[in-house]
C-alpha cells in the first residue's frame, strides 16, 4: 500500500509548511544522531554546490565511508577492516563524524568549505571540551584521509573524451553526452563496471519492443492524454536525480528511535557504496548498447522494422531527456540498489514509513510502507517521464538489487 503525502509549499504558507515538514518527516530535534544530521548537511552542500547526480553520490559513498570507518573503530561495534584505523578509549563519536565531514566536503566541494566549516563549528560546540573531544576529531580526520586517499585513483580524473559520431563536415547535435567516462571509476563493490552487464534491449522486430514503444507513447507523451493526474505527479516526483531523494527514505529507517550510531553509520556506507557501484555498472551498459531514447525512436517509429510501431514525427516526452544512453534506467538501479540494502537491513523487524521528498517537484514529498512499492513507482515515473522502456526499467531495477546483495554481503551480515 502507498500512502502520499502532498505538501506543496505555496508562498502563503511557505513558513508553515517547512515547519510541519521538518516535524513530521525529520523529527530530527528527537532522533537524529551526527550520522544523519551530517547526511543532511552533505545532501544540502552538494545540491547548492550544483554538482550532478554522478559526482555528488561519489562524495557521499568516499564522505559515508570514512564516517562508518571513524565510528566503528571508536564504538567496535562491528569487525573492522583492513583499514588499521585505531581510536583511544572514550573517543567522542560526534566529534569524529563533524570531522570526517569537514576533511572530504571540504575537499571535495570547495565551494561550500565556509557553509561546511560553520557547519563543523556548530557541531563541536555540542561536545565537552577535553580528551574525548581531541581524540575523537583525530580518528575523524585520519579516516577522512585514510579513504580520500584511497580513492584518489578512482578514475575521476581521468575526465571524459568521448567523440561525436560523424562523418568530416557534417554536423551533428552539440551537446556532448553525459558521463561516457563513469563507466573507468573503480567500483567499491564489483569487480568490474561489467560484473552485472545485462543482456542487449529487446529485438526491435520482437513483441516486447512493440510493447514498451507504444506503452512510452501513450503515457510518456509531454501532451499525454492518457497519463492521470496521479501519474503526472509521480512523473514530477522522481524528476529529480539528486542523491537527497533517496538518502530521505534511509533516514525514514535510521531515525527509528533506538538505533546505534554506528548501525546508521554502517547503513549509510552500504547504501552509498551500493548506488555508487550502481552508476558504474549502468555507464556501463548504457555506452555499451547506445540504445535509443524513446523521443529518438518514436520519431522514427517507420524506420525500426516493426509494423506495430507507428511513427509520431512531433513527440516530446514530458520531461528533457537526459543526455546518455537509454539502456537500462539509472533511476531504477540505484532504487533497485538502496531497496536490497534497505530490505536486508530492517530484516524482520516492522518497515517504519518510508518518506523523502522532491525538490524537482516543489518540495512534494511521498510516503510508502514497502521498499517494492518504491522500486515500482520509480520504474513507472520513468515511463510516464517519457525517458525510459518498461523492459529498461525492470533490467535496472534487477541490476541494482544484484549490486545491494553485494554491499549487504559486505556490511550487514549477521554478527557471529
Amino acid at each position: 500500500m502507498i500512502q502520499n503525502i502532498r505538501k506543496r509549499l505555496t508562498p502563503g504558507l511557505a513558513v508553515a509548511s517547512v515547519v510541519a515538514l521538518v516535524s513530521a518527516l525529520s523529527s530530527s530535534a528527537l532522533k537524529a544522531d551526527a550520522v544523519t544530521d551530517w547526511n543532511r548537511i552533505a545532501g544540502d552542500a552538494i545540491v547548492d554546490a550544483r554538482l550532478g547526480p554522478l559526482p555528488a553520490d561519489r562524495v557521499l559513498a568516499i564522505m559515508h565511508a570514512a564516517v562508518y570507518e571513524a565510528v566503528n573503530a571508536i564504538t567496535k561495534r562491528y569487525p573492522s577492516d583492513k583499514s588499521g584505523l585505531k581510536a583511544p578509549p572514550g573517543a567522542s563519536v560526534d566529534a569524529a563524524v563533524a570531522a570526517v565531514n569537514r576533511i572530504v566536503l571540504s575537499e571535495l566541494v570547495p565551494s561550500r568549505k565556509p557553509a561546511v566549516e560553520a557547519a563543523y563549528e556548530a557541531a563541536l560546540t555540542k561536545v565537552s571540551d577535553g580528551a574525548a573531544k581531541t581524540d575523537g576529531i583525530l580518528v575523524g580526520e585520519k579516516a577522512a584521509r585514510g579513504i580520500l586517499s584511497r580513492r584518489a585513483n578512482d578514475g575521476i580524473a581521468t575526465g571524459e573524451t568521448y567523440r561525436p559520431h560523424t562523418s568530416p563536415g557534417v554536423y551533428v547535435p552539440t551537446v556532448i553526452p553525459e558521463a561516457p567516462h563513469w563507466l573507468q571509476i573503480t567500483p567499491w563493490l564489483m569487480t568490474s563496471a561489467s560484473q552485472f552487464r545485462p543482456a542487449p534491449p529487446p529485438r526491435l522486430n520482437s513483441d516486447v519492443w512493440a510493447r514498451d514503444y507504444n506503452e512510452v507513447k501513450a503515457l510518456g507523451g509531454k501532451n499525454s492524454r492518457q497519463r492521470t493526474a496521479e501519474q503526472t505527479d509521480i512523473a514530477r516526483f522522481w524528476e529529480e536525480v539528486m542523491p537527497p531523494i533517496y538518502h530521505g527514505i534511509v533516514r525514514s529507517v535510521a531515525d527509528v528511535p533506538g538505533r546505534e550510531t554506528t548501525r546508521n553509520a554502517r547503513l549509510f556506507a552500504a547504501v552509498t557504496q551500493a548506488t555508487n557501484d550502481a552508476l558504474i555498472a549502468v555507464f556501463d551498459a548504457k555506452y555499451h548498447y547506445g540504445f535509443w531514447r524513446p523521443v529518438t525512436a518514436i520519431r522514427n517509429g517507420d524506420i525500426d522494422g516493426n509494423d506495430r510501431t507507428e511513427r509520431d514525427p512531433s513527440w516530446l516526452p514530458f520531461i528533457d531527456t537526459p543526455m546518455h544512453p537509454e539502456y537500462p534506467c539509472a533511476h531504477c538501479i540505484i532504487s533497485g540498489a538502496v531497496g536490497a540494502v534497505l530490505e536486508a537491513e530492517v530484516g524482520a523487524e516492522p518497515m517504519p514509513l518510508l518518506t523523502t521528498v522532491s525538490q524537482a517537484a516543489g518540495g512534494t514529498s511521498r510516503s510508502w510502507t514497502r521498499i517494492e512499492d518504491i522500486t515500482r513507482e520509480v520504474a513507472n515515473a520513468r515511463i510516464y517521464d517519457g525517458v525510459h522502456y518498461r523492459s529498461s526499467a525492470e533490467v535496472g531495477t534487477a541490476m541494482g538489487k544484484q549490486i545491494g546483495e553485494l554491499a549487504v554481503k559486505k556490511y550487514l551480515q549477521p554478527l557471529k
